[in-house]
């Protein structure tokens, strides 16, 4: 009896079936779905009991009523604010993961939200910050260097996936204790930044929205545009130069699509961990290693994860608020344990 020859796997972005692809789109279109579903409940649930006919009449018959002004002021800038730092933070992690090789990479692991943070207050209590459009420059500068000094601390181009876990989680605690004593020792900065500090979306409005927009735009296809050139480079570096894959261009802009959805989401919202970790894992389960899909998947089931944990943090303590970014944390948690336990994990 003749042994059939064992199978291989092709490499990330090669062509698949027609039938693959059908089925990935048809998951995409699924997840899109699931979407519209979230974002519907994160307009109508709240800490506030809202009829489906009062969300209705102030979508879409706004009067200035009481309900009216809770769910088009209130409630659609935060589940629109939700929409674009859930993209923000799935599309970085997945960007992040696949330019430094690292299934841990993620900005709240790697530091790069601490970072963000960490610069902000610096600015609100030193400077006297205090609007959006200054906070989003000193996250941008804060995200950037952070990114810089994680990956000088875990070895530069000889960084395993390890150590730049280690680096990264040494720099994020650093600078959570830097942030925690500024804000306790600041009363301005205390008050300004009080739910800001543990990620929230209660603070969204309109013009939260359209300040963020542009960055969250520009990043979002920045990082769209990487799928190619980042699966060649998952077959290492001298096999994509061959494919001919530009490394320094692909590499400066995915860290610029990095610094300007991570700082722009942090500005925005606060630090808000672990959605960049484990979104881009749950993708790879449909799409497989193809990057392409996987930064498509992630755009969308990111503002899922965002929203949903939104949702539950307005339900859970009625009438309070549970911080979305306290929810992301105690689902995230458990997550990045099971990562780092696995048995491929640890090889690497």
């Amino acid at each position: 009896m003749v042994e059939s020859p064992p199978e291989t796997s092709a490499p990330p972005g090669a062509a698949v079936p027609r039938s693959r692809s059908a089925v990935r789109a048809a998951g995409l279109l699924a997840a899109v779905a699931v979407l519209v579903l979230v974002a519907a409940a994160s307009i109508a649930v709240g800490s506030k009991s809202v009829s489906p006919a009062e969300v209705w009449h102030g979508l879409f018959h706004y009067s200035g009523t009481v309900t009216d002004v809770v769910v088009r002021d209130s409630r659609v800038p935060r589940t629109v604010l939700g929409l674009l730092v859930g993209l923000s933070l799935g599309l970085a992690g997945a960007v992040m993961q696949a330019l430094t090789r690292n299934p841990l990479a993620e900005p709240g692991i790697l530091g790069v939200n601490a970072g963000a943070a960490a610069a902000v207050v610096s600015a609100v209590s030193v400077l006297g910050a205090s609007t959006l459009r200054e906070f989003v420059w000193y996250a941008f500068a804060g995200a950037a260097l952070v990114s810089v000094l994680v990956y000088v601390l875990g070895g530069s181009r000889s960084a395993t996936p390890v150590r730049l876990a280690l680096a990264g989680t040494a720099a994020s605690a650093a600078l959570v204790g830097y942030i925690n004593a500024v804000v306790l020792m600041d009363s301005k900065a205390l008050d300004r930044l009080r739910f800001w500090t543990v990620g929230s979306l209660t603070s969204a409005n309109a013009d939260t929205v359209w300040q963020v927009l542009p960055f969250v735009a520009v990043g979002a296809v920045l990082a769209l545009a990487l799928g190619r050139p980042l699966n060649a480079m998952a077959m290492g570096d001298d096999t994509a130069r061959a494919l001919g894959a530009h490394l320094t261009r692909t590499r400066v802009v995915a860290m610029l699509a990095i610094t300007l959805l991570c700082g722009a989401a942090t500005a925005a919202c606060g630090p808000i961990v672990f959605v960049g970790l484990m979104v881009p894992h749950l993708a790879r389960v449909f799409t497989g290693p193809d990057m392409r899909w996987i930064l498509a998947y992630s755009a969308v089931l990111s503002p899922v994860l965002l929203l949903g944990a939104d949702v539950v943090g307005r339900v859970v303590t009625r009438p309070a608020e549970l911080q979305v970014g306290i929810v992301t944390a105690l689902i995230g948690g458990p997550v990045f344990i099971y990562l780092v336990r696995r048995r491929r994990m640890a090889q690497l």
